[in-house]
């Protein structure tokens, strides 16, 4: 039990960090936040939209009441993410020999392993609308 308590705190905490960490290359356009965004075709509103929801997403999942919708937040973005990168963009981008498709694939993961521990606190109206296997 004390096992699966460090690894859902520790997931929640390497998730919101990689998240926080990234927004100060997208609020201040870091040249290869620009690049990104402009090749996927959502510079600059999409860069500036997606930080604010990695934000969002980031403090959600350090608050233990909304860990849930933090991290459904963050898979959704991982997810877009990883497709960027998996169509539009490659793996590596600018020579950075993949890290940022990497840090989107650990948030992902950290992201799942925090929305599968805490699914119990999805709200009953909310939650009848999953499926089986998620309430």
């Amino acid at each position: 039990m004390k096992t699966q308590s460090i690894i859902f705190w520790l997931a929640r905490i390497v998730a919101a960090i990689i998240l926080l960490q990234t927004l100060f290359f997208k609020f201040t356009a870091s040249a290869e936040s620009v690049y990104i965004f402009t090749q996927v075709g959502m510079e600059p509103w999409g860069r500036i939209g997606v930080g604010v929801m990695e934000l969002i997403a980031s403090v959600l999942i350090l608050l233990s009441a909304t860990v849930w919708l933090g991290s459904v937040i963050a898979i959704g973005l991982m997810v877009g993410a990883i497709g960027m990168h998996l169509t539009l963009l490659g793996i590596e981008v600018q020579g950075d020999h993949g890290q940022l498709f990497l840090y989107a694939l650990i948030v992902l993961i950290c992201s799942l392993i925090s929305f599968w521990k805490s699914k119990g606190q999805i709200p009953q109206p909310i939650r009848k609308y999953l499926p089986l296997f998620l309430q």
